[in-house]
């Protein structure tokens, strides 16, 4: 699991004598496959970067895995463990504490609500900080609903996919 600034990526590797293998893999640039118009860089992307990354993987018969995070933070609830609930989510098998995982409130982007509301009376400030939203005719304060549309077209593109 490794985060940028505007992206996310997580993959499924296995260690091998001659180089690693990568099981399965999934970028965030890829929820715009099943209609994300949200910035590709934020928790609920990450959720669903690993959801999407746990789906794959189930598919290809991977089962377990033990989250690597590299030099990255450990902050409780940060994107990385997003994704990681992903992945489990999708029915991966990973090592780790409940304490680290976001609660759902965050991982559905309600967090980002809040803050919508709160900018709201300053015009200004709520199109800067939302330009990305807005640019796709998505308001911050529908997060929550297009995360579901988008969780779901995942969840059922890939049980198509593995039938």
């Amino acid at each position: 699991m490794r985060p940028s600034n505007k992206h996310f990526t997580a993959q499924v590797v296995q260690a091998k004598p001659d180089g690693d293998l990568v099981l399965a893999s999934a970028h965030s640039s890829e929820l715009k496959e099943y209609g994300w118009k949200a910035p590709c860089g934020n928790l609920p992307a990450a959720y669903l970067t690993g959801l999407l990354l746990g789906r794959r993987a189930k598919a290809k018969g991977v089962s377990k895995a033990i989250l690597d995070i590299g030099l990255h933070a450990r902050g409780p609830g940060s994107r990385i463990f997003a994704a990681a609930k992903g992945a489990l989510d999708a029915g991966l098998t990973i090592p780790h504490e409940d304490t680290a995982l976001p609660k759902p409130e965050r991982i559905q982007g309600k967090h980002v609500v809040n803050y919508s509301k709160v900018l709201a009376p300053e015009a200004e400030a709520y199109k800067r900080r939302f330009s990305v939203y807005l640019k796709h005719k998505l308001k911050p304060e529908d997060l929550p609903d297009h995360f579901a549309q988008v969780e779901a077209k995942i969840n059922a593109s890939l049980t198509e996919a593995s039938k």
